[in-house]
């Protein structure tokens, strides 16, 4: 089937005055080596840092999640008395007031998270 077509487009350009250019085209995708040992650097240089930066991301402490909402100061919403919501961070929590009750725009300290629950005394 190749061969059928390999002849039909020679017979067809042999009835043209067409012909190929003679052009080497291994000049043409010749790689300068100085190219190879550049792009060479930075590949290894890439591989280095990203390497570098996950091992320092796993080395860090925890950032978010229950162990980091413990002790910040969250905005009362609705009155807890002793269940209400209070607003952490621009984000409502259903919160749970541990020792009295606490009126809209007072501040509160997180002391547990349970689940979506935050538990919280009022701050001083």
């Amino acid at each position: 089937m190749l061969e059928k077509l390999v002849d039909f487009f020679a017979s067809w350009f042999a009835n043209t005055n067409f012909k190929f250019p003679n052009i080497n085209y291994a000049y043409l995708f010749q790689i300068d080596p100085w190219l190879i040992v550049v792009v060479a650097i930075a590949s290894a240089a890439f591989l280095v840092i990203t390497i570098v930066w996950g091992i320092r991301a796993h080395r860090r402490q925890v950032s978010a999640g229950r162990e980091d909402m413990i002790g910040k100061t969250a905005e009362v919403k609705t009155a807890l008395n002793p269940k209400g919501t209070v607003l952490v961070e621009g984000e409502l929590w259903r919160a749970v007031s541990e020792d009295c009750q606490a009126e809209p725009g007072d501040e509160a300290v997180i002391t547990k998270v349970d689940h979506l629950t935050v538990w919280v005394t009022k701050s001083k």
